[in-house]
């Protein structure tokens, strides 16, 4: 978490010039955060370094956001080819934090992350990609290619594709929306007096299904989330749009495909990217998956998995990996 070199420069030519830069965190891509402060104010550091990463994205997307009245990080200044940017400073308060400190406050703030999807709904996507099957397949294909192998399965990779090809359908709309992809209570900040939700994390928005978020929130891969807080925040969604049934097969078929690809992406961070802690999440996501696949409407892919993958072979891969290592 070194500062990149060109950061003093940067920050001097949007008039931060002498400001003290400190390690805020880093995620699971190449993005690297700091807080810099200067004089009482604070302010964050995005580094997003090319080719790696891209910060035009991040910047339309904000802009797009609080055009339409959501809480999304000010852009303060920009070198976009560099990959430096510079966003107002929400704070230390995320939702994660706030439920964990305080239990009884977990209705009411998922109802409230809830109650943001359904507005967010009301505006149509602009200039954003169709998430659409080409994605949905490329993202599960990750499972396969990362996971199996790993715990040393050797599946039947086209017929995966087949099963997921018989429900994409459910997830496919004619109405798309702006979709965050990453909305989860890390990715939340508590904001102001009000405790408004701040948003972080959107640059890889698409136009697709709206159920892609909500699942993303409600089967989380960080932190457990009781069924009962599921349900309830399913039916609140339900009673605040209209949706119905189909809007419920698509919630299924996108937490099992969403699901299957995490369980890629962390397998991938641990193996080659050295970060072994993501793969001791890999539990939690399977039980999610699983309580997806239990739904009719994927019949076709718990097949798959019944065929592919035995239940002791549904885990942390790394410790998997170890075991049949030593078989």
């Amino acid at each position: 978490m070194t500062p990149p070199a060109d950061a003093p420069a940067f920050l001097a030519r949007v008039g931060w010039e002498g400001a003290v830069i400190a390690p805020l965190a880093g995620d699971a891509s190449f993005r690297r955060y700091f807080r810099v402060t200067l004089d009482g104010r604070s302010a964050v550091l995005m580094d997003a370094p090319p080719p790696h990463e891209d910060p035009r994205p991040f910047i339309a997307i904000a802009r797009w956001l609080v055009g339409r009245g959501f809480v999304a990080p000010a852009i303060l200044g920009a070198d976009e080819a560099r990959g430096l940017v510079l966003i107002e400073d929400f704070g230390d308060e995320r939702m994660r934090e706030a439920i964990e400190a305080n239990p009884d406050e977990a209705m009411a703030l998922y109802g409230g992350a809830v109650d943001l999807l359904a507005a967010l709904r009301g505006y149509a996507p602009e200039g954003l990609a169709p998430y659409d099957a080409a994605v949905l397949h490329r993202e599960a294909a990750l499972f396969p290619e990362w996971y199996t192998p790993a715990v040393g399965l050797d599946v039947d990779v086209a017929a995966y594709r087949a099963a997921w090809d018989q429900v994409f359908d459910h997830a496919i709309t004619d109405n798309p929306v702006t979709v965050l992809r990453d909305y989860h209570v890390e990715n939340l900040m508590l904001v102001g007096p009000m405790r408004g939700f701040g948003l972080l994390d959107f640059q890889d928005a698409l136009a697709g299904h709206a159920a892609y978020d909500l699942v993303s929130l409600l089967q989380d891969a960080r932190r457990d989330v009781e069924p009962s807080i599921e349900q309830a925040m399913l039916e609140r969604y339900l009673a605040a749009t209209g949706e119905g049934d189909a809007f419920l097969d698509a919630y299924h078929v996108l937490g099992a495909q969403r699901n299957a690809k995490i369980l890629g992406i962390f397998t991938r961070l641990w193996k080659r990217d050295g970060k072994p802690r993501y793969a001791a999440l890999c539990p939690r996501v399977w039980s999610y998956l699983e309580r997806d696949l239990s739904y009719p409407v994927l019949a076709p892919v718990a097949a798959w998995f019944d065929d592919n993958v035995p239940p002791e072979l549904r885990g942390d891969p790394h410790i998997l990996a170890s075991q049949v290592a030593h078989r």
